[in-house]
């Protein structure tokens, strides 16, 4: 298994760019990636890699290497799979990543249900609010709220996510109830904005009479960690733009309140994206069928305990 765990250190160096990076995300040492690159080389006889103290880049034989490599890996990864489906027994590690507010009340709480079935699974949960890369990240999959941007993943819907604008009672008397989405238009209203490096500009799709309509919407505060905005709203700061779950709890003890009920958010996609394969990793299949069961339960579990509108219905 050796020379496997070279080829696969080489993939994720190449993939990373950084010695460093692909030592964390195969969990070994940075002496250990560079020796196993090292002894890659050795055995080609090729300089894979350019190294400076600042940068890596991969040679002309490295790229025509990656390919292949690439390639070898997946077919193992397929072999694997069909062995797995023979014997009935998944084994391995699971990848996987999750928003912030969906990890902590969704996913997380179920994993060790679901790894208390399958002993021989090992789990490795990522969270963040960012948009992630399943192949450079190494995910097997990724949850994600709204609507994907790499059209050659495969998607697997959970369940279409009611959303909510909601504000602490005080802010509510301090600054008033808006109407509806023009009235959290032009600085009169502080919005409370889910922003992480590289993200677009920030815009609410709220149900307007003629249908779902844009506001670009502005305030002081914004943060990529939606569980952040919601306690500046808890403190009276601002107004959020949240799904139902996460904020169920405070909507049902009054420590938020529903506002702009005009025009209500447009319900999100909760869904989760994984990679093509011709053989599908029955580790990565199981877990996807088990969370698919219980998020959409909780999601609709969370809806119906507090009385929100649904669009159109004011």
């Amino acid at each position: 298994m050796s020379y496997l765990d070279n080829i696969r250190t080489f993939v994720r160096v190449y993939e990373l760019g950084s010695m460093s990076a692909a030592g964390r995300d195969l969990r070994v040492s940075p002496a250990v990636t560079s020796a196993r690159i090292s002894q890659l080389e050795d055995y080609l006889g090729v300089r894979l890699f350019q190294r400076t103290t600042r940068n890596l880049t991969a040679t002309e034989q490295g790229q025509a290497f990656y390919t292949g490599a690439v390639s070898v890996l997946e077919a193992v990864d397929q072999a694997e799979a069909q062995v797995m489906h023979l014997t009935d027994t998944p084994r391995g590690t699971l990848f996987v990543a999750a928003p912030l507010g969906a990890g902590r009340r969704l996913v997380a709480p179920e994993v060790p249900a679901f790894l208390a079935q399958y002993p021989e699974i090992n789990m490795r949960l990522r969270m963040s609010d960012r948009t992630v890369d399943l192949t450079t990240e190494g995910l097997d999959l990724a949850f994600f709220l709204g609507q994907p941007e790499d059209s050659n993943l495969r998607i697997r819907k959970i369940a279409d996510c009611q959303r909510v604008l909601c504000a602490a009672p005080d802010y509510v008397a301090r600054q008033g109830n808006p109407a509806g989405g023009a009235d959290l238009v032009g600085g009169s209203h502080n919005c409370l904005n889910l922003r992480y490096p590289g993200a677009s500009e920030f815009q609410w799709m709220l149900q307007s009479e003629d249908g779902p309509k844009r506001f670009a919407v502005s305030g002081r505060y914004e943060c990529d960690d939606g569980d952040v905005l919601t306690d500046w709203a808890l403190a009276g700061e601002g107004i959020a733009l949240k799904p139902v779950f996460e904020v169920a709890e405070h909507l049902i003890s009054g420590a938020l309140v529903a506002v702009a009920e005009q025009t209500p958010p447009v319900p999100v996609q909760m869904a989760c994206l994984y990679t093509h394969r011709r053989h599908q990793d029955p580790k990565t299949r199981l877990f996807m069928d088990f969370m698919t069961q219980r998020m959409g339960a909780s999601v609709r579990a969370a809806e119906a305990s507090v009385a929100i509108c649904a669009p159109g219905e004011n």
